[in-house]
């Protein structure tokens, strides 16, 4: 299955960085980061199935090594065979298999609240799961209003960032509208139980991990296991930040981003 991208493409031959975002987002989660990066690459969106502009596709498997092999399909369709890989929650999982499945492929690694890494795989969906997407629906409609109001952004995303204040009203907006639609939340959730990220990423591709020390979405212990990455891996944790570093601190994982890439 061909996933749906968009290429902001910059002279001089750049090289590719890929951007994969999370369960129950879209690529419109990255634009706190895209300015910086497209200084210095090429960079390709892509929205996973049932998100964003990708249509759910029955035949689709989304257990996330699946998904890594859509991905990788889908940049081999724009003529791309070697690249960077940015990836968040689910998509920061998906990123680590395709190291493991083709490092000839994979330039460097970068996750963000990487899932995947857990102590124990969950054997069934954890409580909560529905709740941030049942109100994502329940307020779609007045969403660009109720937003614009300090006590409806609090609500839904409180549990997301200690910084959830500083978030822009589009970041906001973006998140919910994604969710809301995301026809490929559940089919998601269910393909990664009872299983864990246990490839093996050779030495050849740099890979950082990032996680945030308020991250109640994958919290540590239980979902930062460090010995499931390889040896290699620079594992960086920053302070006062959540399940979405690069809408904390957007600059500061731009900076990771770029000394990760230029490892290779």
């Amino acid at each position: 299955m061909l996933l749906t991208s968009t290429i902001i493409a910059r002279k001089n031959n750049a090289p590719a960085l890929l951007l994969i975002h999370g369960m129950g987002s879209a690529s419109t989660a990255w634009k706190t980061i895209l300015g910086h990066l497209q200084e210095h690459f090429t960079i390709v969106m892509i929205d996973l199935p049932g998100h964003g502009k990708t249509p759910m596709d029955s035949s689709q498997l989304m257990d996330p090594q699946s998904l890594a092999r859509a991905v990788i399909e889908t940049m081999h369709s724009h003529d791309i065979d070697h690249f960077h890989v940015v990836g968040n929650s689910l998509g920061g999982w998906i990123a680590l298999e395709m190291g493991a499945m083709k490092p000839e492929a994979i330039a460097s690694i970068t996750g963000l609240a990487p899932a995947g890494l857990w102590l124990a795989p969950y054997n069934a969906r954890y409580p909560g799961t529905a709740v941030a997407r049942i109100l994502a629906i329940s307020v779609g409609a007045i969403a660009p209003f109720a937003l614009r109001f300090r006590w409806a952004r609090k609500l839904g995303f409180k549990d997301v960032s200690p910084r959830w204040d500083c978030f822009s009203y589009e970041t906001c907006l973006d998140a919910v509208r994604a969710i809301a639609k995301s026809a490929g939340y559940y089919p998601a959730w269910d393909a990664m139980l009872k299983k864990r990220f246990n490839g093996i990423i050779p030495p050849s591709v740099p890979v950082t991990v990032i996680f945030g020390d308020s991250d109640k979405t994958l919290p540590a212990p239980r979902s930062q296991e460090r010995s499931l990455v390889p040896e290699h891996t620079r594992w960086i944790v920053f302070r006062e930040c959540g399940h979405a570093p690069m809408w904390d601190f957007p600059e500061k994982v731009v900076e990771e981003i770029l000394r990760t890439a230029r490892q290779n």
